[in-house]
């Protein structure tokens, strides 16, 4: 999946430092106007009472709680982090338990509430590198899923409101879920659609600006461990507190019309609470069991999915190292000698360092064919290289540029360096025999030098030059070395 599909937070600090002047005033002064914004619309949905309304659906009635601020910052979060949503959402709630009269230490818990709710979906991203353009069934859902979780946790304000506000335990169920009914139905029907529509814009953003995010968190594992106990945790809280707070209206009915109830209706009343905290526990236990399987079978996939990545990144190793080495002695291919030819040469060319080349040919390698078999042949070609890799310092790069056909590349290497080496290999397989099965079988060498000189035009002339220096070595006789002039 794409890396821009992972959780990456603009960072403020990286933005500051490395970011243009209309890149920073755009994005702070954007930041800071829908930070007043928010604040400005926190406290009008307190002047309009737009908390806890009831809507009738079919002889059902629910309640919804209106808070257009939660649309500013939760769509913030998710495009920019969670503290570019959390800050506006803290102080816009703040204002307006200040405004409503709530003692100052309570309004700084109560403004925890909607932040507490976007760490949810922050973990949650960070955990599951979901698509946020919403555009496919997978995306949505997950996006779904993760709004009601953090439309559970956001509603624990609820509580700390109707205790501050001394309101009636009766009355709580419509505060609680206009809370989360509300912040559920603006996340999905509003930042929802805003997201999948703007995204692809963001995204676009974002890979265009990639010194402006933050790194994304390495450790998985942990924020699926996080974003699983988070989900549980809603879930059961959601459940509990739904059945608590209907046994508080159901108490209450109880008692208002107790002298017109029979004992039987009350205590199958009664049974009928009892049960449904059995079937809660139950279910509770349920999903404590799935979490715990869900997140078992994730480290094991997540185990697999490393070995199977390490594996792939083994066997492309193999295979850059198939397709740039000669497969006989192990040597360099001539594809990548050539590009090594290059580079040393455009290197040399500007630092004027030095360097020699040495080519070398077996002398008579047709006839070890023809004798004894191309079995034997390549055994003689393997030595010759092993004799090479003996002799080569660990900053030269040797190659089998053709069929019996070799080329050394000795950087920063003057002429009479380049000479000895030549010696060197000459005088070696001059005096070491290769064997193939039970056959003792010798061969000499011939090589050409050419030093590095500034007239060459390239690479190719440079070369040219050795190959030269080895066919003078061969028409004098074979078994010597020849220096280019």
């Amino acid at each position: 999946m794409d890396s821009l599909n992972h959780y990456r937070a603009l960072s403020p600090t990286k933005l500051w430092r490395v970011g243009s002047r209309r890149d920073k005033t755009i994005i702070f002064g954007g930041w800071f106007a829908l930070v007043l914004a928010s604040i400005a619309l926190g406290l009008l949905s307190v002047i309009k009472s737009w908390s806890g309304i009831p809507l009738d659906f079919g002889g059902v009635t629910v309640y919804i709680t209106v808070y257009p601020t939660l649309i500013i910052c939760l769509f913030l979060t998710l495009t920019c982090g969670w503290r570019w949503g959390a800050i506006p959402a803290y102080l816009s709630t703040l204002s307006l338990a200040l405004y409503s009269g709530m003692q100052w230490h309570w309004a700084i818990i109560f403004a925890c509430a909607n932040p507490l709710g976007f760490a949810i979906l922050a973990v949650g991203y960070q955990a599951i590198p979901a698509n946020k353009n919403l555009r496919d069934s997978n995306s949505l859902l997950f996006y779904i899923q993760l709004s009601f979780v953090a439309s559970i946790f956001s509603s624990s304000g609820a509580l700390i409101w109707c205790y501050t506000n001394h309101i009636d335990r009766t009355a709580l169920l419509a505060i609680w879920q206009g809370w989360w009914l509300g912040a559920f139905l603006q996340s999905v029907f509003i930042v929802g659609p805003l997201l999948a529509l703007l995204w692809p814009r963001i995204a676009h953003w974002q890979q265009h600006h990639p010194a402006y995010l933050r790194l994304a968190s390495g450790n998985v594992r942990r924020s699926v461990l996080r974003l699983l106990g988070a989900i549980t945790t809603g879930v059961l809280v959601y459940g509990a507190a739904t059945i608590q707070l209907a046994s508080n209206q159901l108490d209450r009915a109880l008692i208002t019309s107790s002298s017109s109830m029979s004992a039987e209706v009350s205590n199958a009343i009664m049974i009928l609470q009892q049960t449904t905290w059995v079937f809660f526990w139950v279910f509770a236990m349920i999903i404590l069991f799935i979490a715990f399987f869900g997140y078992q079978l994730f480290t094991r996939w997540q185990r697999s999915t490393n070995e199977l990545l390490s594996d792939l990144h083994s066997a492309n190793e193999s295979l850059e190292c198939l397709a740039q080495t000669d497969g006989l002695t192990g040597l360099l291919n001539r594809r990548t000698m050539d590009e090594r030819l290059s580079s040393e040469w455009l290197r040399t060319s500007r630092m004027g360092s030095g360097g020699a080349l040495v080519i070398l040919d077996i002398d008579h390698f047709k006839n070890i064919n023809d004798h004894y078999g191309h079995a034997a042949g390549d055994a003689v070609i393997r030595s010759i290289a092993q004799a090479i890799q003996a002799e080569a310092r660990g900053m030269d790069i040797a190659s089998r540029y053709g069929g019996e056909e070799f080329v050394i590349l000795l950087p920063q290497t003057d002429a009479e360096g380049a000479l000895q080496f030549a010696e060197r290999m000459r005088n070696r397989i001059a005096t070491t025999a290769a064997y193939h099965e039970t056959k003792e079988l010798r061969a000499t060498i011939s090589l050409g030098v050419a030093i590095f000189s500034a007239q060459d035009t390239s690479f190719s002339a440079w070369l040219a030059r050795a190959d030269q220096a080895l066919y003078r070595a061969k028409e004098a006789g074979r078994n010597r070395v020849m220096v280019a002039s």
